[in-house]
């Protein structure tokens, strides 16, 4: 269904987005969108930064499974 849009539907779409929310509601929206994801890009590294301190801590977790519980999975 929607892969036979086009740049002309898409055009549309976004002329009728502009028309209906306006450019500055637009543009807000955009500077949350981006500020979401940046903060979930520092999300991201924070929690690889924590889990390489733990590993080199030794508090990280182990593996604790019985040898033979591992290949059942």
């Amino acid at each position: 269904m929607l892969n036979n849009i086009g740049l002309p539907g898409l055009l549309l779409i976004a002329v009728v987005v502009l028309v209906l929310f306006g450019r500055g509601k637009i543009s807000s929206l955009m500077g949350e969108v981006g500020k979401g994801i940046t903060a979930f890009k520092k999300g991201v590294s924070d929690g690889s930064k924590d889990d390489d301190e733990a590993i080199a801590d030794g508090t990280a977790a182990r593996n604790v499974t019985p040898e033979a519980d591992k290949e059942k999975v």
